[in-house]
Protein backbone atom coordinates (compact mmCIF):
# COMPACT_ATOMS: atom_id res chain seq x y z
CA UNK A 1 0.00 0.00 0.00
CA UNK A 2 1.31 3.41 -0.50
CA UNK A 3 0.92 5.72 2.58
CA UNK A 4 -1.15 8.84 1.72
CA UNK A 5 -1.20 11.94 4.40
CA UNK A 6 -3.51 14.56 2.80
CA UNK A 7 -2.39 15.83 0.00
CA UNK A 8 1.27 15.94 0.38
CA UNK A 9 3.15 13.95 3.25
CA UNK A 10 6.69 13.20 4.48
CA UNK A 11 8.12 9.91 3.44
CA UNK A 12 11.67 8.46 4.22
CA UNK A 13 13.53 11.62 3.47
CA UNK A 14 11.37 13.53 1.06
CA UNK A 15 7.32 13.78 -0.11
CA UNK A 16 4.55 11.88 -1.25
CA UNK A 17 1.88 14.06 -3.37
CA UNK A 18 -1.24 12.35 -5.01
CA UNK A 19 -1.51 13.88 -8.66
CA UNK A 20 -4.59 11.93 -9.16
CA UNK A 21 -5.96 8.67 -9.22
CA UNK A 22 -3.35 6.22 -9.85
CA UNK A 23 -0.51 8.36 -9.83
CA UNK A 24 2.15 9.98 -7.71
CA UNK A 25 4.73 12.68 -7.25
CA UNK A 26 7.71 11.44 -4.99
CA UNK A 27 10.36 14.33 -4.56
CA UNK A 28 13.32 12.74 -2.69
CA UNK A 29 15.52 15.14 -0.93
CA UNK A 30 19.49 15.06 -1.98
CA UNK A 31 22.99 15.67 -0.01
CA UNK A 32 22.78 19.64 -0.76
CA UNK A 33 18.48 19.73 -0.10
CA UNK A 34 17.68 19.83 -3.69
CA UNK A 35 14.79 18.21 -4.81
CA UNK A 36 14.74 15.83 -7.45
CA UNK A 37 11.37 14.81 -8.70
CA UNK A 38 10.15 11.49 -10.70
CA UNK A 39 6.86 9.89 -11.17
CA UNK A 40 5.48 6.69 -10.01
CA UNK A 41 2.51 4.86 -11.39
CA UNK A 42 0.77 2.52 -8.98
CA UNK A 43 -2.79 1.07 -8.90
CA UNK A 44 -4.46 2.63 -6.47
CA UNK A 45 -7.93 0.56 -5.13
CA UNK A 46 -11.22 2.10 -6.55
CA UNK A 47 -13.27 3.43 -3.33
CA UNK A 48 -15.69 1.23 -1.82
CA UNK A 49 -19.25 2.31 -3.02
CA UNK A 50 -21.58 -0.74 -2.02
CA UNK A 51 -24.75 -0.16 -3.11
CA UNK A 52 -27.76 -1.81 -1.24
CA UNK A 53 -31.14 -2.05 -2.19
CA UNK A 54 -34.40 -2.85 -0.43
CA UNK A 55 -38.28 -1.23 0.08
CA UNK A 56 -38.82 1.54 2.51
CA UNK A 57 -40.48 -1.27 4.87
CA UNK A 58 -37.27 -3.32 4.88
CA UNK A 59 -34.76 -0.88 6.52
CA UNK A 60 -32.90 -2.16 8.99
CA UNK A 61 -33.23 -6.00 8.03
CA UNK A 62 -30.69 -8.07 7.19
CA UNK A 63 -28.90 -7.77 3.99
CA UNK A 64 -28.35 -10.38 1.42
CA UNK A 65 -24.83 -10.46 -1.08
CA UNK A 66 -25.97 -11.67 -4.41
CA UNK A 67 -22.50 -13.00 -6.56
CA UNK A 68 -22.55 -13.03 -10.10
CA UNK A 69 -20.07 -15.31 -10.81
CA UNK A 70 -17.85 -14.56 -13.42
CA UNK A 71 -17.33 -11.66 -15.25
CA UNK A 72 -15.03 -9.11 -17.06
CA UNK A 73 -11.98 -11.08 -18.30
CA UNK A 74 -12.78 -14.36 -17.33
CA UNK A 75 -16.33 -15.26 -19.10
CA UNK A 76 -16.66 -18.63 -17.53
CA UNK A 77 -17.97 -21.74 -19.55
CA UNK A 78 -19.25 -20.77 -23.25
CA UNK A 79 -23.15 -22.31 -24.05
CA UNK A 80 -23.02 -24.88 -26.20
CA UNK A 81 -24.34 -23.01 -29.08
CA UNK A 82 -21.36 -20.46 -29.17
CA UNK A 83 -24.01 -17.87 -28.32
CA UNK A 84 -23.86 -17.03 -24.86
CA UNK A 85 -21.20 -16.81 -21.58
CA UNK A 86 -21.90 -17.97 -18.26
CA UNK A 87 -20.96 -14.16 -17.04
CA UNK A 88 -23.56 -12.43 -18.85
CA UNK A 89 -26.33 -15.21 -17.61
CA UNK A 90 -25.21 -14.84 -13.82
CA UNK A 91 -25.41 -11.83 -14.16
CA UNK A 92 -29.08 -11.52 -15.48
CA UNK A 93 -30.33 -14.42 -12.99
CA UNK A 94 -28.80 -12.14 -10.47
CA UNK A 95 -30.37 -9.18 -11.06
CA UNK A 96 -33.57 -10.68 -11.17
CA UNK A 97 -33.25 -12.17 -7.78
CA UNK A 98 -32.34 -8.82 -6.63
CA UNK A 99 -35.42 -7.13 -8.37
CA UNK A 100 -37.71 -10.16 -6.64
CA UNK A 101 -36.25 -10.26 -3.34
CA UNK A 102 -36.37 -6.08 -3.05
CA UNK A 103 -40.20 -6.23 -3.90
CA UNK A 104 -40.75 -8.58 -1.60
CA UNK A 105 -38.96 -6.86 0.87
CA UNK A 106 -37.84 -8.98 3.55
CA UNK A 107 -34.30 -8.49 3.12
CA UNK A 108 -32.08 -6.08 1.70
CA UNK A 109 -29.49 -6.61 -1.03
CA UNK A 110 -26.08 -5.69 -2.26
CA UNK A 111 -24.49 -7.17 -5.30
CA UNK A 112 -20.47 -8.39 -6.35
CA UNK A 113 -21.33 -6.78 -9.13
CA UNK A 114 -23.89 -5.46 -10.72
CA UNK A 115 -21.79 -4.85 -14.66
CA UNK A 116 -19.36 -7.09 -17.07
CA UNK A 117 -16.00 -6.34 -14.20
CA UNK A 118 -13.34 -8.42 -13.09
CA UNK A 119 -13.63 -9.32 -8.96
CA UNK A 120 -11.20 -11.45 -7.26
CA UNK A 121 -13.10 -14.24 -4.85
CA UNK A 122 -11.75 -11.79 -1.93
CA UNK A 123 -12.83 -9.01 -3.46
CA UNK A 124 -16.59 -10.81 -3.81
CA UNK A 125 -16.14 -12.23 -0.28
CA UNK A 126 -15.49 -8.59 0.93
CA UNK A 127 -18.32 -7.29 -0.26
CA UNK A 128 -20.67 -9.68 2.40
CA UNK A 129 -17.38 -8.91 5.38
CA UNK A 130 -17.68 -5.10 4.54
CA UNK A 131 -21.75 -5.06 5.29
CA UNK A 132 -21.72 -7.62 8.02
CA UNK A 133 -24.28 -9.75 5.20
CA UNK A 134 -26.38 -12.44 6.82
CA UNK A 135 -25.67 -14.70 3.56
CA UNK A 136 -23.96 -14.92 0.37
CA UNK A 137 -25.56 -16.89 -2.49
CA UNK A 138 -23.24 -17.23 -5.31
CA UNK A 139 -24.48 -17.63 -8.65
CA UNK A 140 -23.23 -19.95 -11.30
CA UNK A 141 -23.90 -21.65 -14.62
CA UNK A 142 -22.71 -25.67 -15.10
CA UNK A 143 -20.49 -26.84 -17.58
CA UNK A 144 -19.62 -30.59 -18.33
CA UNK A 145 -17.96 -32.74 -21.12
CA UNK A 146 -20.86 -34.68 -20.95
CA UNK A 147 -23.60 -33.03 -23.31
CA UNK A 148 -26.62 -34.69 -21.29
CA UNK A 149 -25.91 -33.57 -17.72
CA UNK A 150 -28.67 -31.35 -16.88
CA UNK A 151 -29.95 -29.65 -14.29
CA UNK A 152 -29.37 -27.29 -11.13
CA UNK A 153 -26.97 -27.93 -8.06
CA UNK A 154 -26.49 -26.54 -4.76
CA UNK A 155 -23.02 -26.25 -2.70
CA UNK A 156 -22.57 -25.47 0.45
CA UNK A 157 -18.86 -25.25 2.11
CA UNK A 158 -16.96 -28.63 3.37
CA UNK A 159 -13.27 -29.37 4.58
CA UNK A 160 -13.96 -32.70 2.87
CA UNK A 161 -15.97 -32.29 -0.71
CA UNK A 162 -19.07 -34.95 -1.50
CA UNK A 163 -17.92 -36.64 -4.29
CA UNK A 164 -14.93 -36.16 -6.90
CA UNK A 165 -16.79 -33.72 -8.97
CA UNK A 166 -17.44 -31.68 -6.34
CA UNK A 167 -13.83 -31.40 -5.38
CA UNK A 168 -12.97 -30.52 -8.71
CA UNK A 169 -14.99 -28.04 -9.54
CA UNK A 170 -14.04 -26.48 -6.20
CA UNK A 171 -10.87 -26.51 -7.07
CA UNK A 172 -11.30 -25.02 -10.61
CA UNK A 173 -13.36 -21.89 -8.73
CA UNK A 174 -10.59 -21.35 -6.38
CA UNK A 175 -8.33 -20.81 -9.26
CA UNK A 176 -5.39 -21.67 -6.62
CA UNK A 177 -6.80 -19.57 -4.17
CA UNK A 178 -5.76 -20.75 -0.05
CA UNK A 179 -8.72 -23.03 0.66
CA UNK A 180 -8.02 -22.58 4.33
CA UNK A 181 -5.94 -25.12 6.96
CA UNK A 182 -5.74 -24.80 10.58
CA UNK A 183 -2.17 -24.44 12.13
CA UNK A 184 -3.41 -25.57 15.15
CA UNK A 185 -3.06 -22.00 17.49
CA UNK A 186 -6.12 -20.87 19.93
CA UNK A 187 -6.96 -18.51 17.58
CA UNK A 188 -7.07 -20.88 14.89
CA UNK A 189 -9.28 -23.53 16.83
CA UNK A 190 -11.62 -20.51 17.67
CA UNK A 191 -12.24 -19.58 14.17
CA UNK A 192 -12.42 -23.49 13.47
CA UNK A 193 -15.37 -23.19 15.75
CA UNK A 194 -16.96 -20.45 13.87
CA UNK A 195 -16.25 -22.09 10.61
CA UNK A 196 -18.11 -25.09 11.90
CA UNK A 197 -21.61 -23.11 13.27
CA UNK A 198 -21.07 -21.27 9.00
CA UNK A 199 -20.88 -24.48 7.65
CA UNK A 200 -23.71 -26.27 9.14
CA UNK A 201 -25.84 -22.37 8.36
CA UNK A 202 -25.25 -22.96 5.07
CA UNK A 203 -25.73 -26.69 4.74
CA UNK A 204 -29.33 -25.41 5.89
CA UNK A 205 -29.54 -23.32 2.99
CA UNK A 206 -28.79 -25.09 0.51
CA UNK A 207 -31.30 -27.97 1.90
CA UNK A 208 -34.01 -24.75 1.87
CA UNK A 209 -32.78 -23.88 -1.59
CA UNK A 210 -33.42 -27.53 -2.79
CA UNK A 211 -36.78 -27.85 -1.44
CA UNK A 212 -38.20 -24.66 -2.61
CA UNK A 213 -37.07 -25.87 -6.04
CA UNK A 214 -37.78 -29.52 -6.59
CA UNK A 215 -41.18 -29.76 -9.13
CA UNK A 216 -40.08 -25.62 -10.37
CA UNK A 217 -37.37 -26.72 -12.60
CA UNK A 218 -34.61 -29.47 -13.13
CA UNK A 219 -32.38 -30.36 -10.16
CA UNK A 220 -29.65 -32.85 -10.71
CA UNK A 221 -29.51 -36.34 -8.68
CA UNK A 222 -28.11 -35.54 -4.61
CA UNK A 223 -28.53 -31.62 -5.77
CA UNK A 224 -27.40 -31.03 -2.37
CA UNK A 225 -23.00 -31.06 -2.65
CA UNK A 226 -20.47 -29.90 -0.53
CA UNK A 227 -17.20 -28.74 -1.39
CA UNK A 228 -13.79 -26.41 -0.29
CA UNK A 229 -14.87 -23.11 -1.77
CA UNK A 230 -12.71 -20.27 -1.25
CA UNK A 231 -15.13 -17.89 -2.13
CA UNK A 232 -17.91 -19.45 0.59
CA UNK A 233 -14.97 -19.89 3.54
CA UNK A 234 -14.49 -15.93 3.15
CA UNK A 235 -17.76 -14.61 3.01
CA UNK A 236 -17.92 -14.91 6.63
CA UNK A 237 -21.59 -15.77 6.49
CA UNK A 238 -24.13 -18.36 5.63
CA UNK A 239 -23.22 -19.13 1.92
CA UNK A 240 -23.94 -21.17 -0.96
CA UNK A 241 -22.61 -22.02 -4.52
CA UNK A 242 -26.02 -22.37 -6.88
CA UNK A 243 -24.85 -23.84 -10.35
CA UNK A 244 -28.69 -22.85 -12.19
CA UNK A 245 -28.04 -25.42 -15.04
CA UNK A 246 -25.54 -26.54 -17.55
CA UNK A 247 -25.30 -24.49 -20.39
CA UNK A 248 -23.44 -27.42 -22.11
CA UNK A 249 -26.57 -29.05 -22.45
CA UNK A 250 -29.01 -27.69 -25.23
CA UNK A 251 -32.10 -28.33 -23.26
CA UNK A 252 -30.69 -26.67 -20.48
CA UNK A 253 -29.61 -23.76 -22.21
CA UNK A 254 -32.65 -22.95 -24.10
CA UNK A 255 -34.49 -22.79 -20.59
CA UNK A 256 -31.67 -20.94 -18.80
CA UNK A 257 -31.46 -17.99 -21.56
CA UNK A 258 -35.52 -17.61 -21.38
CA UNK A 259 -36.51 -14.95 -19.17
CA UNK A 260 -39.66 -16.67 -17.46
CA UNK A 261 -37.14 -19.87 -17.12
CA UNK A 262 -35.23 -17.63 -15.00
CA UNK A 263 -38.15 -15.97 -13.06
CA UNK A 264 -38.97 -19.39 -11.87
CA UNK A 265 -35.67 -19.56 -10.42
CA UNK A 266 -35.06 -16.69 -8.72
CA UNK A 267 -38.77 -17.17 -7.30
CA UNK A 268 -37.50 -20.43 -5.54
CA UNK A 269 -33.74 -18.77 -4.67
CA UNK A 270 -35.87 -15.79 -2.90
CA UNK A 271 -38.04 -17.83 -1.11
CA UNK A 272 -35.42 -19.89 0.19
CA UNK A 273 -33.47 -17.11 1.34
CA UNK A 274 -36.94 -15.36 2.95
CA UNK A 275 -37.59 -18.56 4.69
CA UNK A 276 -33.56 -19.17 5.93
CA UNK A 277 -33.22 -15.30 6.75
CA UNK A 278 -36.74 -16.13 8.86
CA UNK A 279 -35.27 -19.12 10.84
CA UNK A 280 -31.91 -17.77 12.15
CA UNK A 281 -33.89 -14.67 13.37
CA UNK A 282 -36.35 -16.67 15.61
CA UNK A 283 -33.43 -18.33 16.89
Amino acid sequence: MVPVFGKAGAIAGGTLTVLAAGAILFALAGRSGAAAQSSLTVNLPPPVTDTIYGAPQARGRPIVVIDAGHGGRDPGATSVSGQVQEKDLTLALARELRDDLVRRGRVRVAMTRDDDRYLSLDERAAVAQRLDAAMFVSLHMDSAPNPLARGATVYSLSDVASDAEAARLAASENGGADAGVSNGSVEAMLSDLAMESQMSASADLAARLVTKSAGRFELRPNPHRFAAFHVLRRADAPAVLFEAGYISNADDEVLLRSPEQRAKIALALAQAIETDIAARSRH
